[in-house]
């Protein structure tokens, strides 16, 4: 079956930029407000409000496929697409957020954890920044010539030394004038090769279990994804462009600066 990867153009690619950066700046944004005691509905309130009154963009999510929200909001042991809702936070939570910003036709579509209260077990803490560091390394190995399978032989072998696993069931993405596109970017170690090209944007979203990699999907809400054992999980995403000769991260948070580098070049 033959994939097609579109090749965007300069002007897309600045469409792409923008877009990159309005959903980085959410979770800027968002950040201050997750609070013990808050609940995640109030959170995609503010966001919503953010995202279509001060950068007048769109929430992707709300009414995609039917999804009630503007955002997916997962706690603890909630793998991905968890609900905003009436559930409130408590210290010592850990919760990613991920957003995605419809600006001019163009998609960015990121998340990252947050730790309620800034203090949590020494393992959940880990689990995050293991899963950050899957997919920092991941980043940067993608440029022109590489083959896609590189991401799961990168992300494996970082979470299963510590201890943890990776979802098999969820995956990144091509994202550019639509949410989800080709190619389809595996996690774990694979044999779904694909060549990689200057020009095209997509998504590395590892979601890192600390349990059994197996997840269940809410059978109420027919979204919410958990670990099937309900050990916590963590997820961190960024909006990749492959450049000349190298990598660029559209959704690049300006509290990454430091631990990666925004434009990574390959001699």
């Amino acid at each position: 079956m033959t994939v097609h990867v579109p090749i965007l153009t300069a002007a897309e690619i600045e469409k792409m930029r923008i877009a990159g950066k309005l959903a980085a700046d959410v979770l800027d944004m968002i950040g201050p407000h997750v609070v013990p005691g808050v609940t995640t509905l109030e959170l995609d309130n503010i966001m919503h409000d953010y995202i279509v009154n001060t950068q007048e963009a769109i929430p992707a999510c709300l009414n995609y496929q039917g999804y009630p929200k503007n955002t997916c909001i997962s706690v603890n042991e909630e793998v991905c697409h968890g609900i905003p809702g009436a559930k409130h936070l408590h210290k010592g939570d850990i919760v990613n957020i991920d957003v995605t910003v419809i600006k001019d036709d163009f998609y960015g579509d990121t998340s990252r954890m947050y730790i309620v209260g800034g203090e949590t077990s020494p393992r959940n803490r880990r689990l995050c920044e293991v899963t950050q560091e899957c997919l920092y390394e991941a980043i940067k190995a993608i440029k022109p010539g590489v083959d896609l399978t590189v991401v799961g032989d990168i992300i494996q072998p970082i979470a299963e030394k510590n201890s943890f696993s990776v979802v098999r069931d969820y995956c990144g993405h091509g994202v550019g004038r639509e949410f989800h596109q080709e190619p389809e970017v595996l996690h774990f170690r694979n044999r779904n090769h694909f060549i990689l090209e200057a020009g095209m944007t997509f998504t590395i979203e590892p979601m890192i279990n600390a349990g059994t990699w197996k997840c269940r999907v809410n059978k109420h809400n027919g979204w919410t994804v958990t670990t099937q054992d309900g050990q916590p999980s963590a997820q961190y995403e960024h909006t990749l462009l492959v450049t000349e000769d190298g990598v660029e991260i559209l959704t690049y948070r300006s509290e990454e600066e430091g631990h990666i580098d925004r434009i990574i070049h390959h001699a």
